[in-house]
């Protein structure tokens, strides 16, 4: 259970946060939600899939770690093994949250979760509590989370306007025989995005929709890498 609080210097002086990677950390998890302005970045290593929450008919963005619930091939013996965490893993165990007066974002933290520590770990407050280079960082994430999610609404909203996600299952065979199959997940559908006429295209892209929808698509070209990871882990038992 979540426990949140409002970071501040006087309460959480002595705080201090575990940032390698791990099960006992949170990190075991088969994919993460990922914003569009993070796109270009995601596709580097991780697929990109879309979910449909089917009680609001509105759709997220996923990352790929594995095809497990559980399963996270980028996990690596305290390492996260890519050169990009999304959004969502990196800033753990922080958050944003808002005033119930208006709209200022305040930085808040989830004291429950494991990465939370007072003994090992990165310090977030210096010996007179100013942010420490870490906290500076985390801050700067947690801003483009926050802009990724307020604007990915109407990303979300264009895919569905233009019927742009189709649903996708992928049965993997493994190297020892086995079968892995994916289902639950929508990806673009290159045949209706070509078919746009120029004048769709371009609201898209004045929109700036139209680069993140690229970017999922090319992300599916990670799949085969997420394979390979999934048959390393099964040769090294």
């Amino acid at each position: 259970m979540s426990s949140h609080a409002i970071l501040d210097s006087a309460t959480h002086a002595d705080l201090r946060i575990h940032t390698d990677a791990s099960r006992e950390l949170g990190d075991a998890i088969m994919s993460c939600p990922v914003m569009p302005n993070e796109f270009r970045q995601v596709q580097a290593h991780y697929p990109i899939l879309f979910r449909l929450d089917t009680e609001r008919q509105s759709f997220t963005a996923h990352a790929l770690f594995g095809f497990d619930t559980g399963e996270n091939l980028f996990l690596d013996e305290g390492d996260w093994d890519a050169r990009y965490r999304p959004l969502a893993m990196a800033v753990q165990p922080f958050l944003i949250g808002r005033s119930p007066e208006g709209e200022a974002a305040q930085v808040h933290i989830d004291m429950a979760h494991p990465r939370v520590s007072y003994g090992d770990g990165v310090r977030v407050f210096d010996e007179d509590r100013q942010p420490t280079p870490y906290l500076e960082r985390t801050s700067e994430l947690l801003g483009a989370l926050d802009e990724g999610y307020r604007a990915s609404g109407a990303f979300f909203q264009a895919l569905q306007r233009y019927e742009l996600l189709e649903p996708f299952s992928l049965e993997v065979e493994l190297g020892d025989g086995s079968k892995n199959r994916l289902v639950g997940f929508h990806v673009i559908d290159e045949d209706r995005l070509r078919a746009l006429d120029a004048a769709t295209l371009k609201e898209l892209h004045a929109q700036d929709h139209l680069l993140p929808i690229f970017m999922a698509l090319a992300s599916l070209a990670q799949i085969g890498a997420l394979v390979d990871r999934k048959n390393q882990r099964i040769d090294h038992g």
